[in-house]
């Protein structure tokens, strides 16, 4: 243990004494570890998000297209679909998307007959009379909407209305509640303009997971101008779209990675001729070859530990201090009208083991492997180059 110890310590003497170049090396290995885990910690933190979605999401929504397009659905659609075996219960949801041209956002409206999922009330209430209203957290900061406040609306008409809000909510997760606005059900109406009888989609119960795709088929064969939509298809929607998007991220970055590995071969193919002189005055005054393994052994280690903890480090808190301000724009793609909201940390060692193996073990044995031909080769022979 002292004998590794003091090659530690020489190992960091070496590397001090050659601080220009360590320091470049440090710099565009963390520069590279940064980017990549940027990427996909802030994928995993949406995912983490829609994770929490997913968990209030209804077995089946059931939707009315028109010309490949969401349209208002007819209320009178629940009576049969409800007496299809295996259902145990539907309710129309009134909702709508609103652009606030005032915060320039874009806010979710919600009848609160709607409820989406369970969300843990901060203060006050859900609406439950006409012109009350409860809002997220997001939507509060932007318009300056506390509980017992005012909200002002433009509705379909170009007519402003006033909403008392009753109470500020929030759930597991920032992205279901940040931007939403939930009215009753009648104010949702008369906001949009739905016509009579119409709602904006079904939610539809299935106790039985194995029935649901069944179910799905006898409301397209019963109502052909509907879409069913299952909570696995979401699921696997949301999947390929933040894979694709962290896809499309890793390969723009992948000049960062061509750079690093062009580094790496570098270090593989040889060495300096200081870095010669060095092994071969070691060699020359006692050191025999599996201490210079072990010393270069620990200078690639000390470097690339380093450059990858300090890494992950500005990684983690440029996604979830800074909200991966660089990226989040690619990544989620709506955020640019949507209300700023911080990500909720979401770590995954699986992430962090691969990322460390493919980053820190090709480095240190980039650098050992060189190290090894210079050492069993004679000293006189390795200083005179």
């Amino acid at each position: 243990m002292t004998k590794h110890l003091k090659i530690i310590d020489y190992a960091i003497t070496s590397l001090l004494r050659r601080r220009y170049k360590s320091f470049a090396i440090l710099a565009a290995y963390s520069l590279t570890v940064t980017t990549l885990a940027s990427v996909l910690f802030l994928t995993h933190a949406l995912r983490t998000e829609t994770d929490y979605i997913m968990q209030g999401v209804p077995d089946l929504i059931v939707q009315r297209t028109i010309a490949g397009r969401h349209e208002l659905i007819p209320v009178d659609y629940a009576e049969k679909i409800g007496a299809i075996p295996g259902v145990s219960g539907i309710r129309p949801r009134y909702w709508g998307y609103y652009y606030d041209g005032l915060t320039e956002a874009n806010y979710t409206l919600l009848g609160s007959g709607g409820e989406p999922a369970p969300l843990q009330m901060l203060t006050g209430r859900l609406p439950v009379n006409p012109g009350e209203s409860a809002v997220g957290a997001g939507v509060a900061a932007l318009r300056g909407s506390a509980v017992s406040g005012e909200l002002i609306l433009v509705n379909s008409r170009n007519i402003g209305v006033l909403f008392q809000v009753t109470g500020l909510f929030r759930s597991e997760s920032n992205l279901l509640t940040n931007d939403l606005v939930v009215l009753t059900d009648r104010d949702i109406v008369d906001f949009f303009g739905f016509p009579p009888g119409e709602a904006t989609d079904f939610a539809v119960s299935i106790p039985q997971s194995s029935e649901i795709q069944t179910i799905a088929a006898k409301i397209k064969q019963l109502y052909p101008d509907t879409r069913p939509i299952t909570k696995r298809e979401l699921t696997r929607t949301y999947d390929m779209v933040f894979g694709w998007r962290s896809g499309m991220m890793l390969t723009v970055f992948c000049a960062a990675i061509i750079a690093f590995c062009i580094m790496a071969w570098d270090k593989a193919t040889g060495l300096s001729a200081d870095e010669k002189l060095e092994i071969g005055i070691l060699k020359a005054i006692g050191w025999d070859t599996a201490d210079v393994l072990a010393l270069k052994f620990w200078e690639g280690l000390i470097i690339s530990l380093t450059a990858f903890l300090s890494g992950m480090i500005l990684a983690y808190v440029h996604v979830f201090f800074f909200n991966g301000f660089v990226l989040a724009a690619v990544i989620k793609g709506w955020s640019v009208l949507f209300p700023t909201f911080r990500l909720t940390p979401a770590f995954n060692l699986f992430y962090v083991l691969i990322m460390g193996f493919f980053t820190v073990v090709p480095y240190v044995a980039s650098t050992v492997i060189p190290t090894w031909r210079a050492a069993i080769t004679d000293p006189d022979s390795v200083m005179r180059g």
